[in-house]
């Protein structure tokens, strides 16, 4: 190859780059693979949600420095390079109705303005392969969603120079493809909950499957299987690492790794945008493009 292949994942929080698509970017990292994390806020509205960290004054004082020195741990277990995009996390809004968005939160910025911003990042990493949510947010937090938007903005943006100019935004790049993370997705937790159960073992996915039925979620397209098992363990330690977010006893921990590397060793992705020629489905973020680097 003539030139180095590049990934970047753009994500809303400090956490999320670990529990969607960190495996993947873990193995690519092992390749060689130039994979750089893109965090569009600083996670400041973010629940403690370990029980063991509830009520630390400390922690709810300074939460932005501590979500940032768990990303730091984070990155560094992954293997990845890492960047701030540098809005404010707008929270999760609860109650009906629902109350509105804190002002200059990240959800309430111009598209274009804040796309622009992410233009910036490409230019200079000059990715290949994009990677972030769907229009739903993979779930509908108002971050979530404002990552998709922007990523979109500037994944065509990236490449326009009248929309946003050189002299401001940097020299022009066109990343080639384009996907969204899908790693919960219903084939995967109805295959780890029936071997969960075949085994005589307790499943936490049971609830999950109902309150599918319940949502009736459309069920997504699958286009992309990563094979990545060896790197599921590397996967978890960079999770544990956001200690303010995850609890190392719940249930994201409780399918023995033997069994999720035997009945679902690959991590889940949608091709939403591509200017080369691939073949779905496919087992490669660079399939099309690895022979023309």
């Amino acid at each position: 190859m003539t030139e180095q292949l590049r990934l970047m994942a753009v994500h809303a929080h400090p956490d999320d780059e670990s529990s969607k698509g960190a495996a993947t970017m873990a193995k690519y990292v092992s390749e060689g693979v130039d994979v750089l994390v893109v965090t569009c806020t600083g996670g400041e509205r973010g629940s403690i949600l370990n029980p063991k960290l509830q009520g630390d004054a400390y922690i709810e004082e300074n939460i932005h420095e501590v979500r940032r020195k768990e990303m730091d741990e984070a990155r560094e277990i992954l293997g990845v390079k890492q960047e701030w995009l540098g809005f404010v996390d707008s929270g999760l809004p609860e109650g009906d109705p629902l109350p509105p968005l804190p002002q200059g939160c990240f959800a309430l910025e111009d598209i274009d303005k804040a796309a622009g911003e992410l233009v910036r990042k490409i230019r200079a990493f000059r990715p290949q392969v994009i990677t972030t949510y769907d229009e739903n947010g993979g779930y509908p937090h108002p971050d979530h969603i404002m990552t998709h938007k922007i990523t979109m903005v500037a994944f065509d943006g990236a490449g326009d120079a009248e929309k946003f100019p050189e002299s401001e935004y940097g020299q022009v790049f066109r990343p080639q493809k384009l996907y969204y993370n899908q790693g919960f997705n219903r084939p995967r937790t109805v295959a780890l909950h029936e071997a969960l159960l075949e085994r005589g073992l307790e499943s936490p996915y049971g609830e999950w499957l109902e309150r599918w039925k319940e949502f009736q979620r459309e069920e997504r397209t699958l286009t992309t299987h990563v094979p990545c098992a060896d790197f599921f363990e590397t996967r978890d330690r960079a999770l544990i690492a956001h200690a303010t977010q995850i609890d190392p006893e719940g249930g994201w921990f409780r399918v023995p790794m033997e069994i999720q590397k035997e009945v679902w060793p690959t991590e889940e992705y949608e091709l939403a945008r591509s200017l080369v020629d691939t073949s779905l489905p496919e087992d490669d973020l660079f399939a099309g493009i690895r022979d023309n680097a």
